[in-house]
């Protein structure tokens, strides 16, 4: 094999099965195998051109006569939180976040499990061992970091951060126009406080800062109710045949 070819990604598709969001249908995904050969620019334009990443694989769906999958970005520097996301936000304000870099603990994958079992016990990664979880962290090769969210107590100095209570963690990649929004999990004591919308509201304030233009948040579904709330993150534009396309802002509550 030549050297150029060992650059340029090699593309397989997977055999099909049932779709996991849209009953009685069946998914396929064309993927490439991510290596440290492959040069950094070729990666970040797959996953900044609808490509999403697992590990160290990078996949879009492939499958036959269905096209409901679509990849969503938020448009950062006009996003416009509603009404009920900023109550979100008050819920959760004594929640601290800190970046840390993609190094899997314990504390993480307990936090994990309760979120798997309490939200997804009947799917795919219902059976994750710890091994599995440090795979999903550390897997990587380009930036990739995680965020953890940890409930302050009153009064408490941000020097004694790793001892309050880890509420929410979310495993993202550093593109060269955003964040791609990976993985996130929480605990599910909390869903009520919105705490996977806090999170998403927490990074896009974050791209703000560092001057980052988008969010991605994968792939919004037509038909799936799971992946309904990503329309809710406006203004937002998603992936067409040809090019990011601005989509209509709903008239949503403000």
């Amino acid at each position: 094999m030549t050297e150029q070819q060992k650059k340029f990604p090699e593309f397989y598709v997977t055999a099909p099965q049932p779709c996991p969001y849209l009953p009685g249908r069946l998914e396929r995904k064309l993927f490439t195998h991510l290596t440290h050969d492959k040069p950094p620019e070729l990666i970040d334009r797959l996953l900044t051109t609808g490509f999403r990443r697992s590990q160290n694989i990078a996949y879009v769906p492939y499958c036959e006569g269905c096209q409901a999958c679509v990849s969503v970005r938020v448009v950062v520097n006009e996003f416009k939180s509603n009404r009920s996301m900023r109550r979100s936000w008050v819920r959760n304000s004594k929640l601290a976040a800190r970046r840390t870099a993609s190094i899997p603990t314990q504390e993480q994958f307990k936090l994990f499990r309760a979120y798997i079992d309490a939200r997804h016990s009947d799917g795919g990664m219902a059976d994750m061992t710890m091994l599995d979880y440090r795979m999903m962290v550390e897997d990587t090769v380009i930036d990739t970091f995680l965020t953890e969210y940890r409930q302050r107590p009153d009064g408490a100095p941000d020097s004694e951060f790793d001892s309050w209570p880890l509420k929410a963690v979310a495993l993202c990649d550093r593109l060269s126009d955003g964040i791609s929004m990976v993985y996130s999990f929480y605990d599910p004591d909390g869903a009520d406080s919105g705490l996977g919308t806090y999170m998403i509201l927490e990074h896009i304030a974050f791209a703000q800062r560092i001057g980052l233009p988008h969010v991605y948040l994968g792939y919004w579904i037509e038909g799936s109710k799971k992946m309904a709330y990503k329309t809710r993150f406006q203004p937002q534009e998603r992936l067409g045949p040809d090019r990011w396309e601005r989509v209509p802002e709903d008239a949503e509550e403000f």
